[in-house]
């Protein structure tokens, strides 16, 4: 790899938090940042936070913080704001949520309180299973894009704001593919949000408004929102980053993990079976088969990348992958997962791992959005944009080019974000190769 010359900005000023979905995931984020800010608890889970990076080599190779080796917006330059389909304040919404205790968010209820969501774009249509009262209203989807960028840029001028970041962090939407003469081009995008044609889903309309104001979007959801020709067209032309999809928690996070490690010993898998149980907004949308199916192609498309069973035919050629998710009221945010992976081994001889993972969706996502937030701004001031790669390491279903296949091998995602992080602050990669310094 060539080493980069370029001149980062500084992070100077305030970074605005945008945030479309003040849900569990949202506000377990927002409350975990200001409990971390007053140093009440820590941030677990945060590679920009608690992460580290080997740089140099030989005598002179050393280890630190990633925070302190590339130029990161700090927590207390972050504001926040977002969108609801409901008009809870994020101290409200919190509590409904039910992720974190009562004694930890009443730590910093003032600070909760004093975030209050705009009306959202919400299209019934999109997402079955819920019925929003606090919604936009207007003549076309044009006129809603234009009312969230008002919403932006009356938060840019009320905070102070040098620059913003918008995450995705609303409900999955109904399965979506490309639809030509509507997702294909800029020019019909546009006249699509005129003429409110039935494709264009809320989470395009709020990614066309932020990529159009030049703020980087990221999808947290398996939604087909901003991986269209067109907002890739509007990403390139503005020199926005952008990326996704689907925030990579709970049971695909375990797949990557331990489907690299069959595929190194030469392994061989016959079937994995994954079953889910959860009861928070994300299980009750997904209960929806129109829903889920979005949610099924993002959680099934990891493994054939992985395996490569074109290439290792004895292995993997037949093998069998199904998902269930089930809606389980009592369970709330404290989504189950349980996995069945019929593996065999030398001579053919069969064995069986099981997986039980109780694990907290939204504890796993929270320190994925910020990572996400502080790279996302990095890389604009980086000048790189259009789809960011480079971060896959976050994503379940990682927007890639269009004649390359993603990686999804959580290892070398790894290796490549910071291998990017080294490229950007002109230090040569680790590549693994004789005495060279480890990572």
């Amino acid at each position: 790899m060539t080493l980069k010359d370029l001149n980062i900005k500084k992070p100077e000023g305030k970074l605005g938090v945008l945030i479309p979905g003040l849900g569990a995931v949202g506000t377990t984020f927002i409350a975990g940042v200001h409990l971390i800010r007053k140093g009440l608890r820590a941030p677990i889970g945060s590679l920009t936070q608690m992460g580290q990076i080997r740089v140099g080599k030989g005598q002179e190779a050393k280890t630190v913080k990633i925070k302190d080796f590339v130029p990161l917006a700090t927590l207390n330059d972050i504001e926040f704001g977002g969108w609801d389909i409901f008009e809870d304040n994020v101290y409200e919404a919190v509590s409904l949520a039910k992720v974190l205790k009562k004694e930890d968010y009443d730590l910093v209820k003032d600070d909760l309180m004093s975030i209050k969501p705009w009306k959202a774009v919400f299209d019934k249509n999109f997402v079955k299973k819920l019925d929003g009262t606090w919604i936009k209203k207007a003549p076309t989807y044009w006129d809603l894009a234009q009312m969230l960028k008002e919403d932006i840029q009356n938060f840019k001028k009320e905070k102070n704001l040098s620059r913003a970041i918008m995450v995705w962090c609303g409900s999955t939407e109904i399965y979506q593919e490309i639809v030509p003469g509507v997702h294909d081009s800029l020019e019909n995008f546009e006249k699509a949000l005129k003429n409110n044609d039935p494709h264009i889903a809320p989470s395009m309309i709020y990614a066309y408004a932020a990529l159009d104001l030049e703020i980087p979007f990221a999808n947290g959801a398996p939604n087909l929102a901003n991986n269209i020709p067109a907002l890739y067209e509007l990403a390139d032309q503005k020199k926005v980053p952008m990326g996704g999809s689907d925030f990579k928690t709970g049971q695909t996070l375990m797949k990557t993990i331990l489907a690299p490690g069959f595929k190194a010993r030469m392994l061989g898998v016959n079937g994995w079976f994954s079953t889910n149980i959860l009861g928070n907004r994300d299980g009750e949308v997904l209960d929806d088969p129109e829903s889920f199916k979005t949610k099924e192609v993002s959680k099934l498309s990891v493994l054939d990348q992985i395996f490569q069973p074109d290439l290792y035919p004895e292995l993997y050629k037949d093998y069998y992958h199904k998902v269930r998710i089930n809606y389980y009221p009592p369970r709330g945010d404290n989504k189950e997962g349980w996995d069945n992976i019929d593996i065999f081994g030398w001579l053919g001889y069969p064995m069986q791992i099981k997986v039980d993972f109780l694990c907290r969706d939204s504890i796993l996502a929270a320190p994925i959005v910020l990572d996400l937030i502080l790279f996302f701004d990095l890389a604009q001031r980086a000048m790189l944009y259009g789809n960011q790669e480079w971060l896959s390491f976050y994503w379940k279903s990682p927007q890639h080019a269009k004649n390359e296949k993603p990686q999804h091998d959580l290892f070398i995602q790894s290796m490549k974000l910071k291998n990017t992080l080294r490229w950007l602050m002109n230090e040569p990669p680790v590549t693994y190769l004789g005495s060279e310094t480890y990572d």
